[in-house]
């Protein structure tokens, strides 16, 4: 569901006329956009608490290099994913490679990386009681930091004042971060990847607690609870800690691992309690592969907009002006492409199924 939705918000027809809960708040508060990421990352948890069981048998060694292996793999194809397509034109008519030296280092692939990795390697060395430890330091000690080496002058919870911008651009410098929000910030920077890992530990451990107990309406009735006393955590850290996602603010964190507990036990509730299934083999197509098909939605949607369609319009500019806003004009428009985009993911998705190829890493 959480792969379906992010090709929705991340592949809009005409971005100026989206729906505003299919955007990203400006800065801080949430929006239903905000809950993507992180949701991803529960969901990446969610699943290492039923992958890392077959840790238990395998040497020491071999468990590390399983990890490292994903980790780096992960994190390249973020890296080549935005590096892509690799070429452009040059000045003279001719073909040169993009420049390295402007190619943005981190990202949404480098940071769940990052997240797995961290997670993982504390998961498998430490026990429950010092991973959840670490997980509330990291969520306090962020904020201290954030509080205290910000830049002098500036407001610790601005774009270009904030203690993680300083950090990005010291060690990567302008050319390697994000530019999206018009000045050289990046949202998933190296040090709101802290709090960031906690999004998947709580994962692992929803995970382990529904294995044991998710079947039971005690256990239900828990998932719920835990849900909502975040929720409660969130809205009055909030006042001392605003919510916001580009800054991954440790309030952020349980908002959003709140509302994840709270969906999981209706999910629970609607699937195995109510036995209401058949809706969702719909969402299971990106669930077995959702790895590649996140890479699909993001590099065609490349090709799209480099493929020339006449006069200065791309492909994808020509499609939505001639047919989705000639017909759909504004928001209801925009949500049409994307609507079809995901579909057009989905069948890709569908074709792999069907042919019992499943991608991974």
């Amino acid at each position: 569901m959480t792969v379906c939705f992010m090709i929705i918000v991340n592949t809009p027809g005409t971005e100026a006329f989206s729906y505003s809960p299919l955007q990203h708040a400006h800065w801080h508060g949430l929006t239903p956009t905000d809950l993507v990421f992180p949701s991803f990352l529960f969901a990446v948890g969610n699943a290492m608490s039923f992958a890392m069981k077959k840790f238990e048998t395998m040497p020491q060694s071999t468990v590390v290099w399983k990890i490292l292996r994903r980790t780096l793999l992960i994190f390249l194809l973020g890296y080549l994913m935005y590096w892509f397509p690799f070429f452009h034109h040059t000045a003279d008519g001719g073909w040169g490679l993009l420049p390295i030296a402007h190619t943005r280092i981190l990202g949404v692939l480098q940071r769940i990386a990052l997240c797995y990795g961290i997670a993982s390697l504390l998961i498998y060395y430490t026990s429950t009681r010092t991973v959840i430890t670490i997980a509330l330091l990291l969520l306090v000690v962020y904020w201290v930091i954030l509080l205290l080496a910000g830049v002098p002058g500036a407001d610790v919870y601005s774009m270009t004042g904030n203690a993680g911008y300083r950090l990005d651009i010291w060690i990567f410098g302008e050319n390697h971060l994000y530019h999206g929000e018009g000045v050289a910030f990046d949202p998933e920077g190296l040090l709101s990847t802290l709090p960031a890992v906690v999004n998947v530990i709580a994962g692992y451990f929803a995970g382990v607690f529904v294995a044991r107990k998710g079947k039971t309406y005690e256990g239900l009735a828990k998932l719920l609870l835990w849900g909502v006393l975040l929720l409660f955590v969130a809205y009055v850290w909030n006042f001392w800690f605003p919510v916001n996602k580009k800054l991954w603010t440790s309030s952020y964190v349980c908002v959003t691992v709140g509302i994840d507990l709270v969906l999981l036990s209706a999910l629970i509730y609607i699937i195995e309690f109510r036995q209401k299934a058949g809706w969702t083999s719909f969402f299971g197509v990106f669930g077995k592969n959702p790895l590649f098909i996140y890479l699909l939605s993001e590099l065609l949607i490349v090709v799209l907009n480099i493929l020339p369609a006449g006069g200065d319009e791309s492909v994808f500019e020509w499609v939505n002006r001639v047919f989705y806003q000639a017909l759909f004009p504004g928001a209801f428009g925009s949500l049409l492409f994307a609507l079809t985009y995901m579909m057009v993911c989905w069948t890709v998705g569908k074709i792999l199924d069907k042919k019992k190829i499943y991608i991974r890493v």
